[in-house]
């Protein structure tokens, strides 16, 4: 059984740092195409970033590329995202979310079949 279980959210200045952390079990990472999605209320999930199953290539979205990066630590089942320069904008309930389907779109929240329950991240002016 898949388990996804966020950590790290909180609050944090404008030009600030956050990590958070997704811990897993029933993931095997080789396996699994593991992303960090977003989301406001009343908006629509946003993709953050994908890491996928050869733990080396990964992709951001446009608002956070430069500033945010995603990684995997296999030796503890954990999934990261490092969050550097945040702005007030980033602000959002941050999602874990785990896939094995084959060709979609991996920036899709619709094609991620296992999800935590999210973390909050509030960055303040």
């Amino acid at each position: 059984q898949v388990q996804l279980v966020e950590s790290g959210g909180g609050l944090v200045q404008a030009g600030g740092s956050l990590r958070l952390s997704c811990a897993t079990s029933g993931v095997t990472f080789n396996a699994f195409r593991m992303a960090w999605f977003r989301q406001n209320p009343g908006k629509e999930r946003e993709f953050v970033a994908v890491i996928l199953r050869n733990g080396v290539v990964t992709y951001y979205g446009d608002s956070v590329k430069g500033r945010f990066t995603i990684s995997r630590y296999t030796a503890n089942n954990t999934l990261y995202l490092q969050m550097n320069s945040l702005k007030p904008e980033d602000t959002a309930l941050y999602y874990c979310a785990a896939s094995q389907a084959e060709l979609v779109d991996i920036r899709s929240p619709t094609f991620y079949n296992y999800w935590g329950q999210g973390t909050q991240v509030t960055v303040s002016r």
